[in-house]
């Protein structure tokens, strides 16, 4: 590289860094580029051509030219709600961003994502999100699986600063620098979370500093300059790349606009405080710096701006020509397609328990495929808090098996962007009332990313963990909470109730392309006897009830430790004459309601049997599905045997009158046998 095609620059440090003449005139034509996007996008917003809302990112150019240009082609980003600038800085297609805008079938995320969601899996632009610090979660996950892969690449998370409120970014530098990832937390500081005055909410003396309580590095600089953030952010991608860790930077820019296009706010901003941002906008700065060098003039940048305008025209009228998604189509891309096959051998005669029939499924899933990692707290050395996991870090290693902090926000959301990344996670949940603290990464990261992002990518994710009432740990510790994830669309659910369906069960869930809540049960795990489990490798069938007893007079649907209740009770009802056909559902999402609805139409009763509270439990969907396909065939309304509306209680005589039992169903099926009669 000749000398006379290098400009050198003094920055606040005075460290001096080198940029080419050609890579600051491409860095101006993208900021250009990028407001001429923005505008054209608030004007079309206010024709209505754009729905929803979109936020711009005028004023903040630099952060996304400078930033992106420091990283390599593999490279990664996450981004945010204002996030156009990062997309359109790292290589992504206009024309795409523009019909997603406008909610058309051609755009990156076919329409289903809109501003706030685009991803470009080509140009590694992993997605921006609506929700708050997301970014940061699914970042981690994200190097994570770079590092797992030994693939050298490293990723940038942005994120506004009202995101350094929020718990996620505290975990997720926590856990990045505990693992020593490759990833540089990057804060567009623009001094507002919508009207709130970042200084009145931000305690110490700025987000940067926080990066020691972290033991990385933090530094804060000027966002409005394209040289120091070039300069941070090289460094910053250089000493992850080296295998140094992660970094925090703190990039001081302001927003020229509203919060978003939709935003109607009483002013809040002084006439003198914008007026003073604005001159130090950031295109003009750059512009001047190559004029004074002599390497731009004022009719080269007409040029630039009148390439941009024509440019932006083009994938506006080409957006306008493309057509809305089918909503068939829509409805087909929330789940990623079945490919598991269901493969059922012969029980055998080796014996083990329910809970050695969960370890031996993920330890050989994990033999057989090197994608899969185990993340959790305690899954090291003693295996979780109920052993299921001991040996699994000995055997793999603590690359595969993971023990994360206590911090269940960024534990689900990571699991997420390294499933986003190629791996198959596994995130243990020591017990699954703490999934509540883990809802964000599920409901909103897990369960929609497919869709979200138009088909294009899969999130194979296993979230397991035990759940029930049992043995005394009172209402935080034991409730069932199924039918919370059933509601979700995106989501699968598996709930296996003895050792043969457990083990292939969880075979099943950590192959599915669809994240799944995998429901394990505490009873299960102390009382269950040892049962016949082949020692083979095998998946059960997503979707396919088993039939645990054939019979003709009454339908008994039961879940998890009730089928052992379900089988007592009808031992109990043979004596009396009454014969019942007990099936378990194994998965309730999807759920086989083809096998309950033909058992139904043959013994014309049904009863269903759940732990979980009787209220919008899934006994209520069971049962509604019953009403609507076999209605003319039954001598009697579906009847549920299900807990209390009440939390669980702590004292054990009245824990056991909470959970249902063989008595209470056979007292259920006697009334609906006799009904009318």
């Amino acid at each position: 590289m000749k000398s006379k095609d290098i400009v050198s620059k003094k920055t606040n440090n005075d460290k001096t860094i080198a940029l080419t003449n050609e890579n600051l005139l491409h860095m101006l034509s993208t900021m250009i580029i990028i407001r001429q996007f923005e505008t054209s996008a608030a004007e079309l917003f206010s024709s209505g051509e754009i729905r929803g809302t979109a936020h711009s990112c005028v004023g903040q150019e630099a952060i996304a030219v400078a930033a992106c240009g420091a990283l390599a082609k593999d490279d990664f980003i996450l981004t945010h709600h204002r996030g156009h600038g990062q997309t359109i800085a790292k290589g992504a297609d206009i024309k795409l961003m523009m019909a997603e805008l406008m909610g058309k079938e051609n755009g990156y995320c076919r329409g289903l994502g809109g501003s706030m969601h685009i991803a470009d899996f080509d140009c590694k632009v992993l997605g921006a999100n609506g929700i708050v610090g997301a970014s940061m979660g699914l970042g981690v996950g994200a190097a994570l699986a770079e590092k797992t892969k030994s693939s050298n690449a490293v990723g940038i998370a942005f994120f506004g600063d009202g995101a350094a409120g929020e718990g996620i970014f505290h975990e997720a530098l926590n856990l990045a620098s505990i693992w020593n990832l490759p990833i540089v937390f990057f804060c567009e500081n623009n001094q507002y979370g919508i009207s709130t005055r970042m200084e009145d909410v931000i305690a110490g003396k700025g987000i940067a500093r926080r990066a020691e309580a972290y033991n990385l590095p933090g530094q804060q600089i000027d966002g409005n300059d394209v040289f120091p953030i070039y300069e941070t952010v090289a460094d910053a991608v250089k000493r992850a790349r080296d295998g140094c860790g992660p970094s925090l930077i703190e990039a001081m820019t302001y927003r020229w606009g509203d919060h978003s296009m939709r935003a109607n706010l009483p002013r809040y901003r002084t006439e003198d405080e914008v007026n003073e941002w604005r001159d130090r906008d950031p295109i003009m700065r750059l512009l001047k710096h190559l004029i004074d060098i002599g390497k731009c003039d004022r009719a080269m940048y007409k040029k630039m701006c009148d390439q941009a305008i024509e440019k932006i025209g083009d994938a506006i009228n080409w957006s306008r020509k493309q057509k809305i998604l089918k909503y068939d189509t829509a409805i087909n891309i929330v789940y990623a397609p079945p490919k598991v096959e269901g493969f059922e051998p012969s029980p055998g005669n080796r014996n083990i328990s329910y809970a050695e029939a969960i370890t031996e499924g993920i330890m050989q899933e994990m033999e057989r495929d090197t994608s899969v990692i185990l993340i959790g707290e305690d899954v090291g050395k003693i295996g979780g808090i109920f052993g299921l996991t001991r040996g699994l870090q000995e055997k793999f290693g603590s690359e595969r098996v993971r023990d994360t902090p206590i911090a269940e926000n960024v534990l689900s959301n990571c699991g997420v962007g390294a499933a986003m990344m190629g791996l198959r996670p596994i995130v243990e949940v020591q017990i699954l009332d703490f999934i509540t603290l883990m809802m964000d990464g599920i409901i909103n990261q897990a369960a929609k990313a497919r869709f979200m992002m138009g088909g294009k990518t899969k999130i194979p994710i296993v979230f397991r963990g035990p759940q029930g009432a049992g043995i005394s740990l009172a209402a935080q510790h034991s409730q069932s909470l199924e039918s919370l994830f059933t509601h979700i669309p995106g989501l699968e659910v598996y709930i296996p109730s003895n050792a043969y369906d457990a083990k292939g069960l969880i075979v099943a869930a950590i192959r599915s392309d669809n994240p799944v809540i995998f429901i394990e049960n505490k009873l299960l795990y102390m009382i269950s006897e040892s049962r016949p489990v082949p020692e083979e490798c095998y998946a059960i069938q997503p979707g396919k009830a088993r039939i645990v007893r054939e019979g003709t007079d009454c339908t008994v649907i039961a879940l998890l430790s009730m089928v052992d209740q379900a089988m007592q009770a009808a031992t109990k009802l043979e004596k009396k004459g009454i014969s019942i056909e007990v099936i378990d559902p194994r998965t309730v999402k999807p759920l086989d309601m083809d096998q309950i609805i033909k058992s139904v139409k043959k013994t014309n009763r049904a009863v269903i049997v759940h732990e979980s509270a009787r209220f919008c439990g899934i006994g209520s969907e069971i049962a509604s599905n019953i009403m609507e396909q076999a209605f003319d065939w039954l001598d009697a309304p579906v009847a549920r045997v299900t807990a209390p509306n009440m939390p669980v209680p702590y004292s054990a005589k009245l824990e056991q009158k909470y959970i249902p039992n063989a008595d209470d169903i056979t007292k259920s099926v006697k009334e609906v046998y006799y009904y009318a009669r």
